[in-house]
């Protein structure tokens, strides 16, 4: 599973995993068990940052050839529907709709229905996902902060070119013979960078 650029909500849901105490939850979480393993396997690509979908699961589970075996998946599916309503686990919101569902665990502890205290990460690895978050964090606040520098100097040149393309028509005016070709070239010019001004800043 390739890592990939983290969310704003997908940063929070790690934050609030990694600050989460112990949930009680309605479900048996035995070692061994299927609800058990998948919360393990989770678990482990949690603190690898990552997201995984049924498939995924399955496949560091099982292996490759179950994660290919349609009814199997089925089966995990419901097992994984059953976690989210006890809520063990959290369904994340689809990026695209073809893609499959992707799950997060709401903690790394949680008290079962038998009383069971189940803890799937250590102190040790818990602060490696933290400084990994923190790493992650540090990197998109310097790419936003560069991507903001590009788009402040844009701003900057649009707004010099139409001003620039406003006084050229206002000095063709005050001509006592209008120069079309000046006219024309500069208000197309100040309308092209207009639109693109506010294309720029809408999406700001």
């Amino acid at each position: 599973m390739s890592q990939r650029r983290l969310t704003q909500r997908e940063i929070r849901f790690l934050q609030e995993v990694l600050s989460a105490d112990y949930k009680i939850v309605n479900i048996r979480l035995r070692e061994g068990e299927y609800q058990y393993n998948l919360a393990e396997a989770i678990a482990s690509f949690q603190l690898e940052l990552c997201f995984p979908d049924v498939k995924d699961i399955t496949k560091r589970l099982y292996g490759e050839e179950k994660a290919k075996d349609t009814q199997f998946i089925r089966k995990i599916q419901t097992i994984l529907k059953k976690m989210q309503k006890s809520n063990v686990v959290r369904i994340m919101k689809k990026e695209k709709p073809w893609e499959l569902q992707r799950y997060v665990l709401s903690s790394f502890k949680f008290q079962d229905v038998d009383k069971n205290v189940i803890v799937l990460a250590t102190d040790e690895q818990m602060k490696r996902m933290q400084d990994l978050l923190h790493s992650s964090l540090s990197r998109e606040e310097e790419e936003h902060g560069a991507k903001l520098g590009g788009i402040k100097s844009k701003i900057s040149v649009l707004v010099f070119v139409i001003v620039a393309s406003y006084a050229a028509i206002l000095w063709d005016l005050t001509q006592l013979t209008i120069n079309p070709i000046i006219f024309v070239s500069a208000f197309s010019i100040a309308v092209a960078c207009s639109l693109m001004l506010g294309k720029i800043l809408s999406q700001e």
